[in-house]
């Protein structure tokens, strides 16, 4: 990282890396450790030193929701919750905040922070819900869903999250988190009713074949029972707002998976890591 920022003279960090799955987490919580609180603290510390006192630089670290912990019926997150988080993941993401906000008050680096609600969209691995879901329709397998299938999560598109950090990165205030949601509330049930509707619109198959692949299974351990997020800073303070329905963010979510398939099947093969290998550590990267 130290010879990154020196040879290509980086005033700019924005922090999207990191081990995101929940379950994986809970199976196996070093990984998360490792790249999100010790990844997170390579990265400040070679920006602080890098930098000095400079002002015209920026570090914008980009965490979750699921760090404020789980809501009940009512209520929303906003930038003051308390945090709370319950898994592996989220305690490792609160972790790397907390960094971030005390490289901020203690060494004086010019930080911003965002915590979204969750994202979908193209390109994400299929180990998530809704690409994992649309992959499993069209393979004929179980659609796994917990428990009783109640819980509540804010989706928000992938662009439009793009454009609220860009928004931050260019107005937000300096030593200031902003929360990034989507304002789109869905049981995990009901948006997979709707999500097999458009994948069988979209690929000309019968949407009851879909259905009988439904299968409840184990709760998760720990699992949130509802995230909602109040983006209601962003949007007052930056101008930011949301561009994308939920029903056209889905529709081209699916459509992106079904003209996509031999990506799909690289990276659940694990060919794609055979390629990054070929691709960039021989070029010492």
């Amino acid at each position: 990282m130290e010879k990154v920022f020196t040879e290509y003279g980086i005033d700019t960090v924005v922090h999207f890396a990191a081990e995101s799955h929940v379950d994986r987490s809970i199976l196996g919580p070093e990984a998360f450790i490792r790249t999100n609180v010790l990844g997170t603290y390579t990265l400040l510390d070679v920006a602080r030193k890098a930098w000095g006192n400079r002002g015209d630089v920026l570090f914008h670290h980009v965490s979750t929701d699921e760090v404020f912990g789980s809501l009940g019926d009512s209520g929303y997150f906003t930038e003051s919750t308390p945090y709370d988080p319950r898994s592996p993941y989220s305690a490792s993401k609160a972790s790397s905040d907390h960094l971030v906000k005390a490289y901020y008050h203690t060494y004086g680096l010019p930080i911003t922070l965002s915590n979204c609600s969750n994202n979908y969209g193209p390109y994400q691995f299929p180990e998530k819900l809704i690409p994992l879901m649309i992959l499993n329709m069209l393979e004929g397998k179980p659609l796994p869903v917990y428990g009783d299938g109640r819980n509540i999560r804010d989706w928000v598109y992938v662009e439009d999250h793009n454009e609220a950090v860009w928004s931050i990165m260019n107005k937000g205030r300096a030593g200031e988190t902003y929360n990034i949601g989507g304002e789109n509330e869905w049981e995990n049930i009901v948006l997979l009713d709707r999500l097999i509707e458009i994948t069988a619109e979209e690929s000309g198959k019968d949407p009851g074949s879909f259905k009988a692949l439904v299968t409840y299974v184990k709760d998760r351990p720990g699992h949130d029972r509802r995230y909602a997020i109040d983006c209601s800073k962003l949007k007052t303070e930056l101008g930011w707002k949301q561009r994308f329905s939920f029903d056209e963010g889905l529709r081209k979510t699916v459509r992106w998976y079904l003209d996509n398939q031999i990506w799909c099947s690289h990276v659940r093969s694990g060919e794609y890591r055979n390629w990054i290998e070929k691709n960039y550590e021989s070029r010492g990267v």
